[in-house]
């Protein structure tokens, strides 16, 4: 094979390459539901799973974290969760969901990883953790395995915006801005008040 027609390979396949997710702008997220395990919920004091399903997803702005069951996917987007949780978004119209990909988790630590996923529920309740034990979000999604995704949908669950992998600062700037314009939109349809800023954090943001 000729250095072009290798040049002319690569170049083909480099958008396949790169946007290997199943996800489009503009359009709802390709259905899904996740029976076993599923929504985690907390009450008083108890924990308890139900189904969960895609068409949940409209009726707020929404950032969908999609985490591999391992500590290095979950680093991966540290500094935007860290971000959105410090910014203190108004619940009535924004909800952070996270999908934790138990099915892909070292072996022997998933009591360990649905063990992590408890304690953020119990310390952040208002926001919706979703544990997929058979990985039927990432199959259906084809997102890369051991990873993590982040996906912004509208409040009528259109994407917005995704990254399979890491976000870099500019990403990052990019999903503040788009946030703030969405949740913008809502307050001026429901005209409740002036919402927050919304701070970037400055510390462990790979470019």
């Amino acid at each position: 094979m000729t250095r072009m027609t290798c040049l002319f390979v690569a170049l083909v396949f480099i958008p396949f390459l790169t946007s290997a997710h199943s996800f489009a702008i503009n359009q709802p997220v390709p259905s899904v539901g996740v029976v076993e395990k599923g929504e985690l919920n907390y009450q008083n004091e108890k924990f308890s799973y139900q189904n969960w399903s895609s068409a949940q997803l409209n009726g707020k702005v929404r950032v969908i974290l999609h985490v591999a069951g391992r500590i290095s996917a979950r680093n991966m987007n540290n500094p935007l969760i860290t971000t959105l949780r410090e910014a203190n978004l108004p619940r009535e119209y924004y909800q952070t969901t996270t999908i934790v990909n138990v099915d892909d988790a070292v072996i022997g630590t998933g009591m360990f990883v649905r063990g992590r996923v408890k304690d953020s529920k119990q310390a952040n309740p208002w926001s919706q953790f979703v544990i997929d034990s058979n990985g039927d979000a990432c199959r259906a999604w084809e997102l890369t395995p051991k990873s993590s995704a982040i996906v912004v949908l509208d409040a009528q669950g259109k994407v917005r915006f995704v990254k399979d992998g890491a976000l870099n600062r500019q990403e990052i700037q990019q999903v503040v801005s788009l946030l703030h314009t969405l949740l913008h939109q809502e307050e001026s349809h429901h005209d409740t008040g002036t919402l927050p800023v919304i701070k970037t954090v400055k510390h462990e943001i790979r470019d």
